[in-house]
């Protein structure tokens, strides 16, 4: 019997520079989705629909983001 274990993901890459990571609740449900919001433009690409702490995590996990640098938009 063989065991396959699977390499360690590298994170996702997004542009650091010009791309912070954000978080937008809409204020009528509650509803948030994570994604990267253009520092010049202020134009906001959604990546994932965020659903509980799990999600968060996993989204975090995905594109190697520190807690501190999420910031949420309503």
């Amino acid at each position: 019997m063989f065991l396959r274990f699977g390499k360690k993901k590298e994170p996702l890459e997004y542009d650091r520079t010009r791309k912070k990571p954000v978080i937008h609740v809409s204020i009528c449900t509650g509803e948030q989705v994570a994604g990267f919001k253009d520092i010049e433009t202020g134009r906001f690409e959604d990546r994932m629909l965020i659903k509980n702490e799990k999600d968060l995590k996993h989204f975090l996990k995905l594109y190697g983001i520190e807690e501190g640098e999420l910031t949420k938009e309503w």
